[in-house]
Formats: structure tokens, sequence, C-alpha cells
């Protein structure tokens, strides 16, 4: 009877699998901790919460072909600058307010989520809010109750949330400092509301 070839025995196959696994795990962990370090919160791509204290739009990137963010000088949300711990945890209260009343089933944030209803991840500069001096407003008027509001009457409707006015305000401070991930253009051929310069 024939010896099989090395590479056809059953003992060559288990011990390349084991090497090829272990190898794929340590690119998997390298891959992981260098990412975690690019999406963490203060990093290039991925702003201070900070930032919501800003004026933010987008400008066109001729090297990468995207729009990306630009954080421009002081413009508070609500009118008040906000320490760093403040700024997050407004921002997280906006996050847990979007969590807990399963906003992503019908809109999408960040790429994830529904198509049912807007893309949120830029509708901090959506021109459908109106002039930049209006917006906080009408968008936290909106959250409060929709039910007759201009944006609801363009097809589907959003229900009312029943939110208050602190969730309301955390909300639009988590969809303010999200516009300013820099996402590599997306959602694609999003227009930002026009600001002065």
């Amino acid at each position: 009877m024939d010896q099989p070839a090395w590479w056809a025995s059953g003992s060559f196959w288990r011990k390349a699998a084991i090497w090829v696994t272990g190898v794929s795990l340590v690119v998997l962990v390298f891959l992981t901790m260098d990412s975690l370090g690019k999406i963490s919160v203060g990093s290039k791509r991925v702003p201070a919460f900070t930032a919501i204290n800003h004026r933010i739009d987008y400008v066109f990137n001729d090297d990468r072909r995207v729009q990306q963010p630009r954080i421009g000088p002081q413009e508070p949300l609500f009118g008040q600058a906000l320490t760093a711990e403040r700024a997050e945890a407004l921002v997280r209260h906006g996050k847990l307010t979007i969590q807990a009343n399963n906003c992503m089933e019908c809109h999408t944030l960040l790429g994830n989520g529904a198509y049912f209803a807007p893309d949120l991840t830029k509708a901090w500069l959506d021109p459908y809010w109106g002039a930049p001096d209006v917006r906080e407003k009408l968008m936290v008027d909106f959250l409060l109750d929709p039910s007759e509001k201009l944006h609801n009457g363009l097809g589907r409707r959003m229900p009312n949330l029943h939110l208050t006015l602190d969730e309301a305000k955390a909300v639009v401070a988590f969809l303010k400092w999200m516009s300013a991930i820099d996402t590599n253009g997306f959602p694609y051929n999003f227009t930002t509301m026009k600001q002065e310069n």
C-alpha cells in the first residue's frame, strides 16, 4: 500500500488548521485594537463630545473625494457652552434616549438600522430644518410633538414618542455630535444646510 503524499495526510491538515487559526487570531486581535483606536471618541475621525459647542459643517476633500465634517468656531448648542463632562453626559443621554425608543426600527444611524424613515447620520445639517438660527428650536419642537409639523406631512409619519424636554434636547445634542463624525462621505449625495462663513 502506498504512503499518501505529505500534503494529503490528515496530520498535515490538522497542523495547518491550527497554524492558520492561530495566525488569524493574532491578525484579528491586531485589527481590532487598531480599529478601536480609530473609532474612539476624541480620535481623528470621531471628535470629542465638546464638538457640540462648535459650528459643524461639511467641506469637500479633493484628496479623498468625499464631503468631510469641519468643526468651526464656537456655536454652543442651546446658547450654552458645556464642559467636556457635561457635553459627554448630554450626548450619552441622547444616545440612550434613541436606543430606549428604538429609533433604529425606522431610521438609519451611521449605516445601521432601517430605511423606512430619514437617515439621521447628518440630521443636524439637514436643510429641511430651515436656517441654522432656528434649527435647534425646530428640532426640539418636532421631537416633543411631531404630529402636526411640516416634516411629518411628507409621506411617512413619525409617532409622538412623548419625550421630555430634557430628552429632546439630549437627542438634538447627540444628532449634532454625530454629524461631526467623519463617515467617509456616508450617506452619499447628502446636501447640507447653507451656513454663513
